[in-house]
């Protein structure tokens, strides 16, 4: 690299090349990772017939036909697991941030009794647990089964989130709080009008971590819920994937044509079941290299 007489920075010709390629390389990453997205999406809009016998790339719908969200429409299952959904992300996230607060608001004071034993042991969580089995056993004990309260109150907390939200609040300046303290105010107030406000790009961090953990959630559903009607949208989504049951949205099109449009249909739900994230994503992303470095800057 050399510097001309107009004080302008000359790239040599290795870093040009490394430069060519290095943008070569991150092109074709972005391809890798959005090209199968694409293909969902104008599968979705495609002509069943005509999907059903391609093969190779597919950069534009072959036809065009809107049949697979008409058709998709009269499963029940996808509003009703909508809503079950929208409930576990609203009512969840609610809980998850308040416990996560409080309990990170705990972890970063000083001079707080039993403060670094009780630490240790949330930590050992994050580290060891009792296994499925008992984790079971204890969500029946606690009468939650069949609840969607059995998705949301076992999970309250993440040991991750907390360490990440406790060191952000550590990061605060302990000049804040003394002059708080002066003033006459409690440890509510200094939480809420002091601490919150002013670790705001990692509470949006924290609360995207378990607004998609709720929204993609299906494992412990399938566990705990027996009733069909609290079944969320992934568990739906996962019974017309894996077992194909599209039976019930392939009633009223001509039997020869109902394995085709299925095939449509599922790739119509899987773009209705990521459409909110991807589209609430670009809003939160400025926040992630912000909010967690502030909690992994100082602590």
């Amino acid at each position: 690299m050399k510097v001309n007489k107009n004080n302008l920075i000359k790239r040599s010709t290795g870093e040009k090349i490394f430069s060519v390629f290095n943008y070569i390389f991150m092109v074709g990453i972005m391809f890798i990772m959005l090209y199968p997205l694409w293909y969902v999406l104008v599968a979705s809009f495609s002509d069943p017939v005509a999907l059903s016998g391609h093969s190779g790339f597919l950069f534009k719908p072959l036809g065009f036909s809107t049949d697979a969200y008409r058709l998709m429409t009269k499963n029940p299952m996808i509003f009703k697991g909508y809503g079950n959904t929208l409930f576990l992300v609203i009512v969840g996230l609610a809980v998850n941030m308040t416990l996560t607060c409080l309990g990170a608001y705990f972890m970063s004071r000083k001079n707080v009794p039993f403060q670094k034993p009780i630490t240790l042991m949330i930590i050992f969580t994050m580290y060891f647990s009792g296994g499925m089995i008992p984790f079971y056993m204890t969500v029946m004990d606690l009468g939650l089964k069949n609840s969607l309260m059995s998705l949301i109150l076992p999970g309250a907390v993440s040991t991750f989130n907390l360490i990440i939200l406790r060191t952000a609040f550590a990061s605060v300046p302990e000049a804040l709080e003394e002059s708080a303290r002066l003033d006459g105010a409690s440890h509510w107030r200094i939480m809420l009008q002091i601490v919150l406000p002013l670790s705001k790009a990692s509470l949006s961090v924290i609360a995207l971590y378990y607004a998609v953990g709720h929204w993609n959630a299906w494992f412990n559903a399938m566990l705990f819920l027996d009733d069909r009607e609290l079944f969320p949208l992934q568990l739906v989504l996962r019974e017309i994937l894996i077992q194909n049951d599209t039976s019930s949205m392939t009633q009223m099109v001509n039997v020869g044509d109902s394995s085709f449009i299925g095939e449509t249909i599922k790739y119509a739900v899987i773009i209705v079941s990521v459409v909110p994230i991807l589209c609430i994503y670009p809003f939160i992303q400025k926040y992630f290299e912000k909010g967690v470095m502030i909690g992994a800057v100082k602590g």
